[in-house]
């Protein structure tokens, strides 16, 4: 097992879905969470429809919590317009909400963004067309623009990225192809290759595929509680991935990941493999180059 001293253990997990059925089914696994690692991420649709008291019984759930937690809210959160309550319940028990910011532990930089929807590759939607089409995709381009603004902060050779949707179609393969745009954007993962994240946590996907890897290489975790215990219904309800603290810079870090706990070690990231030809131009000041011809989706 890797000396403690050089090696951070991440627990991450999303799509709790907590609503007032939810008392007591998460806190038995939450207090123990300490013996196997040293953070805890949460990647968003921690409530069921957003309500206030859905949050509070999730703080509840979280009381018995002994290492830091740092979370970003879903679109589920957001149902009930009360994401800013929300936010201010789980910051009173002791979870740092990201929404385009960043936190540093260890040594090791957090930056965290809900994300949005969009698709992914040659197939991501474009701003054309009507106006309302136009606002879709551009709140898809400001989160891209907050996680870049969040990772700019992260001066620290390891660096890892939190985000609610989906940033690769990898870690979505599984859904219906009919809903696989508005599961995540590639302009997420346009972000984080710039900015050579040593990994990547999402949600939202909840018949997705468990990992994958961006056009560079970084590994992206989808941590979707469904997902896990589909999985895994005899392990707790996070996976724990163990990252070294002292990582080359701007290059993706060996470590080794696992649904439970350290096990021996496999590499997180070989040699990035070549760029995709279906590659989606760069974010940058918040405009999108313009498309060539009008986009191929959606039809009709």
């Amino acid at each position: 097992m890797a000396d403690a001293r050089q090696v951070i253990r991440l627990a991450a997990v999303g799509d709790l879905h907590v609503n007032a059925g939810s008392r007591g089914t998460l806190e038995p696994f939450f207090s123990r969470l300490s013996e196997v690692a040293d953070v805890l991420i949460l990647c968003g649709d921690l409530t069921d429809y957003g309500r206030p008291e859905e949050a509070r019984v999730l703080a509840r759930e979280l009381s018995g919590v002994r290492v830091p937690m740092l979370g970003v809210l879903g679109n589920h959160d957001h149902e009930s317009d009360k994401d800013e309550e929300i936010r201010r319940i789980l910051i009173d028990v002791g979870v740092s909400i990201l929404d385009g910011t960043a936190r540093e532990i260890r040594g090791v930089g957090f930056a965290g963004v809900k994300g949005f929807a969009g698709g992914f590759g040659r197939r991501a939607l474009a701003p054309w067309g009507e106006r309302s089409l136009k606002q879709f995709v551009h709140e898809g381009m400001n989160e891209a623009l907050k996680l870049e603004s969040a990772m700019t902060k992260l001066w620290m050779p390891v660096k890892v990225a939190i985000m609610h949707y989906a940033p690769i179609q990898a870690t979505v393969v599984g859904e219906p192809a009919e809903i696989m745009p508005f599961l995540g954007s590639s302009r997420l993962e346009d972000v984080v290759d710039r900015h050579r994240a040593n990994v990547v946590f999402h949600g939202h996907a909840h018949r997705g595929t468990l990992e994958g890897r961006t056009r560079s290489g970084i590994p992206v975790y989808n941590v979707a509680l469904p997902l896990l215990r589909a999985h895994h219904p005899d392990r707790p309800p996070y996976r724990v991935l163990e990252l070294p603290v002292h990582a080359a810079p701007h290059a993706p870090a060996p470590g080794t990941a696992h649904p439970e706990g350290p096990s021996p070690s496999t590499p997180v990231a070989p040699p990035p493999e070549p760029p995709r030809a279906d590659a989606v131009p760069p974010v940058s000041g918040g405009h999108a180059p313009a498309p060539p011809e009008p986009p191929a989706w959606p039809h009709g």
